[in-house]
């Protein structure tokens, strides 16, 4: 049975010893076009794993830079149907890991079932849901399970040994670790304590763990990943995005930061 994109990817990276390089913007900002577009050129800069926002009208986890370019995706009027048929589009050209991060309100309203099937249909490699607790996710982890789809579980710097093991267990893919509290966004500095935090749930799991939030420059990224596995950068590139809106060298501008990034680690 074909092994999952994301774990392959981990499993050449510590091959090579590298880090990973995770890039997330939202689906359909500022349109469906665009995100195609950077899709393709993350790829070819060296972005190791897309991470492609569902756009929500209320994404509790994410800060005000995140919470604009879910707006405009949503005035595009796109949902989870354009974000299939955007994943689809992407396959043909490339085996970049993706990885969805969604709200589960709109798995609910899908159909746990039918949302894993189409995920699995149109390429996705995983699916991150902030506001899912794990004591909650038992349908998602049985339907993800069976269908290869990744579940990928975030673990904040308040999280005790007891819930980081429950965390872990049910993590496949790679596990989220929120590098400090509240939401996204763009920080000056990284919490003292990340890589004590980073150190403690590496003794509990073998499996990658990747930083997010707050990582927003080269040096950050490589400061994060000299302990993580990976990294995760999204308010930052969109920043970027929202600085060029209706830039015909938007993308370029994007694909620069990104690869300044995969550049640092």
């Amino acid at each position: 049975m074909r092994m999952n994109r994301i774990d392959k990817k981990f499993k050449e990276l510590r091959r090579q010893k590298k880090k990973a390089l995770i890039s997330f913007i939202t689906c359909g900002d500022p349109n469906l076009t665009t995100t195609y577009q950077l899709a393709l050129e993350f790829d070819r800069g060296g972005t190791d794993i897309l991470e492609l926002g569902v756009p929500f009208s209320d994404p509790l986890a994410d800060g005000p830079v995140i919470q604009a370019a879910s707006g405009r995706a949503l005035k595009n009027k796109v949902n989870l149907a354009s974000v299939f048929g955007l994943v689809k589009r992407v396959r043909e050209k490339s085996e970049m890991p993706i990885a969805l991060l969604t709200y589960y309100n709109i798995i609910y309203r899908f159909g746990i079932k039918n949302f894993v099937k189409q995920a699995r249909l149109a390429g996705v490699d995983g699916v991150i849901v902030p506001d899912l607790p794990v004591e909650e996710a038992r349908e998602l982890i049985k339907e993800a399970r069976k269908g290869k789809l990744a579940t990928i579980f975030l673990l904040a710097p308040t999280t005790e040994a007891k819930r980081i093991r429950q965390i872990c267990s049910a993590s496949s893919g790679f596990i989220y670790y929120v590098s400090l509290t509240g939401t996204t966004g763009v920080r000056k500095t990284l919490p003292e304590e990340l890589k004590r935090r980073l150190r403690q749930i590496k003794r509990i799991t073998a499996k990658p763990v990747c930083v997010g939030f707050g990582i927003s420059s080269p040096q950050q990224a490589a400061e994060a990943a000299a302990v993580a596995d990976g990294v995760i950068v999204g308010s930052a590139i969109i920043k970027v995005i929202e600085r060029n809106l209706g830039h015909k060298d938007l993308v370029s501008k994007v694909a620069e930061f990104a690869g300044r990034l995969r550049g640092a680690l």
